[in-house]
């Protein structure tokens, strides 16, 4: 039996992981505006074009994840009206979809992180100025002993 103590654990979840939403959106929002200026000012289509896609992408990934965290509240709340009336039916099938929600917001959530970290290694090959945007090789060669060595020999 469900009850209103178990349908109320899911309120603060849903309400943090909406600020974490909201937050992301905002750090999207400033870096769409940077990458506006950087567009204007250096007009560099390559890692620029790159950069406009993903983050657009991510943009609608992001659309998605708060419109699932909605929905997930909404149906905690039908389920919080469903144990108030004492129908057992209205609140199991309420307070299972609000899990499915959340956890739907979670995984698109999960996809866009991803995606995050790949305009991040766009950005540093782009610096680099070499065509593989791999973090993990960027990070062996930075701490490759060797290299190291052959620094110091050709001094």
């Amino acid at each position: 039996m469900i009850t209103y103590g178990t349908a109320a654990l899911l309120f603060p979840a849903i309400s943090l992981i909406m600020l974490a939403y909201t937050n992301r959106f905002l750090a999207l929002a400033a870096l769409v505006r940077s990458l506006h200026a950087k567009y204007l000012e250096h007009n560099k289509k390559g890692v620029l074009q790159g950069q406009i896609g993903n983050l657009r992408y991510r943009l609608k990934l992001l659309r998605h994840m708060q419109g699932m965290g909605v929905l997930s509240f909404i149906s905690c709340i039908v389920c919080m009206y469903g144990i108030y009336l004492s129908n057992v039916l209205v609140a199991e099938i309420s307070f299972a979809l609000s899990l499915l929600f959340f956890t739907v917001s979670l995984v698109i959530s999960f996809v866009e992180i991803q995606l995050s970290n790949k305009a991040l290694e766009l950005e540093l090959s782009d610096m680099e100025e070499h065509a593989d945007p791999s973090l993990v090789k960027y990070l062996k060669k930075k701490l490759d002993p060797r290299k190291k060595l052959d620094d110091k020999s050709e001094e």
